[in-house]
């Protein structure tokens, strides 16, 4: 099974920009569909963006549309959040998950579901001051 491990939160003033990785370990991580998701405090945990195995298909929130990218490097087994535009509404803890199941052309609908992934990291804090 694939371990991730996010890095690269921090305090960011509203406006600014702040970059998330993902590093995942196991020899097929380059097969997996990544995602990233946050949670604030007392709301649930939604999706954020996601994308495919190749890098060639992503979805976005519409909250982050036109604000993040998403991107991947398979020789490094790292999956990159930019995150542009900040709004003190994106704090959040922001969690990375690898799906096995997930295809490349799976809708939005998969993508954004939680119980589509099968690995998850322990979150890395992003907090946006106004």
């Amino acid at each position: 099974q694939v371990q991730v491990v996010e890095s690269g939160g921090g305090l960011m003033q509203a406006g600014g920009s702040l970059r998330l990785s993902c590093a995942a370990s196991g020899r097929t991580s380059s097969t997996y569909v990544m995602g990233w998701f946050r949670q604030a405090p007392g709301k649930e945990r939604e999706f954020v963006a996601g994308i495919s195995a190749s890098g060639g298909m992503s979805h976005f929130a519409d909250s982050v549309k036109g604000r993040f990218t998403i991107s991947r490097d398979n020789a490094r087994n790292t999956v990159y959040l930019q995150m542009n535009r900040l709004k003190p509404e994106d704090t959040a803890v922001y969690y990375c998950a690898a799906s096995r199941g997930l295809m490349e052309y799976s809708f939005y609908g998969a993508y954004s579901a939680i119980a589509s992934y099968d690995s998850w990291g322990q979150g890395t804090q992003v907090t946006v001051s106004s």
